[in-house]
């Protein structure tokens, strides 16, 4: 699988479910945990080697390339007792490699399910040996993973990660102009933070939701899905700007779930008393992560432009 955006922020001190379904594995590419080195330590042509374009404070210098699992799909390891560190609720890895293998005893990787942490295991490059076994999943196609409406809404009560990851795209793709989001769920989405973030003005560019089963809405930036198998984006054919939004998410945005049980014509009958539940209404206004957006503008070589560094510093 690829990597999940979710994994650029995680909300504290709530308790998160397993990042990866049960049966799946992604390799993230980035050094994580211990030792942590200050991004003056570290300098700007270092961290541009590693993809890092603005500062981020302490920079994780552990192992790249390590290998993400669902804590329920490891077999044949055991705590390291003296690696437990957590905050609260449970382990986070901050002491280094928390498993070791059952038969050895090395160090292989560590487990993550403290609260504010995506629960998963994190298993070390060089401890990973492939060996043959069934064969992996078929790849969907676009009409396949979208046929019963889209991916599973495992992760949908934090639609706020891969809200904020797109944003930072669309900041990208508007090179500080204006835009104008359509109205409807995109609008609600982004548009407020669109808002605040570049100025207003004639020329806007239109932002809209662009991908299969929607075709191609006449628009200069359009949202697309990104495949959760392959992290391929679905490509328009017109001249469009194309930015990535997690399917799940995309998927809600271009086929909003339904919300009531009324007929579709004409109304209730006399003496019938309406009971379907009312739509949720969340207490405050739904905000996309700042720290994902940071995350993503952090990744960009384009931040390293004055009116987009600008951007990355006064969001928090």
């Amino acid at each position: 699988m690829a990597v999940p955006v979710h994994l650029s922020d995680a909300h504290w001190e709530t308790l998160h479910p397993a990042l990866l379904e049960a049966g799946t594995y992604a390799v993230d590419p980035e050094p994580c945990g211990p030792p942590w080195r200050p991004w003056e330590e570290i300098g700007a042509r270092e961290a541009a080697a590693r993809g890092i374009f603005a500062p981020s404070g302490n920079l994780p210098d552990g192992p790249a390339g390590t290998v993400l699992l669902a804590p329920g799909d490891m077999r044949g390891t055991g705590l390291i007792a003296e690696r437990t560190e957590g905050y609260c609720l449970g382990i986070n890895g901050s002491g280094g490699p928390n498993l070791a293998c059952l038969g050895c005893g090395l160090p292989v990787g560590s487990r993550i399910d403290d609260c504010g942490h995506w629960q998963l295991v994190r298993l070390l490059e060089r401890a990973v040996v492939r060996l043959p076994g069934p064969p992996e999943r078929p790849v969907l196609s676009w009409a396949e993973l979208f046929a019963d409406g889209g991916p599973g809404h495992r992760l949908s009560g934090f639609q706020d990660i891969p809200a904020g990851v797109a944003l930072a795209h669309v900041v990208v793709a508007a090179e500080g102009g204006p835009v104008e989001v359509a109205p409807g769920p995109v609008g609600e989405l982004l548009g407020p933070s669109l808002a605040a973030l570049l100025p207003p003005g004639e020329g806007a560019l239109r932002l809209d939701l662009a991908g299969p089963g929607r075709g191609e809405p006449p628009a200069e930036i359009v949202l697309v899905p990104v495949h959760p198998q392959t992290g391929a984006m679905w490509r328009p054919s017109g001249g469009a700007v194309a930015v990535p939004l997690e399917a799940g998410l995309w998927a809600e945005l271009a086929f909003p779930p339904h919300r009531t049980r009324l007929p579709a014509v004409g109304g209730l009958p006399t003496g019938v008393e309406r009971d379907d539940p009312l739509p949720p209404h969340p207490p405050t206004r739904f905000r996309p992560s700042g720290k994902a957006f940071r995350h993503t503008l952090a990744r960009t070589p384009a931040v390293r432009e004055p009116w987009l560094r600008k951007i990355h510093d006064l969001v928090r």
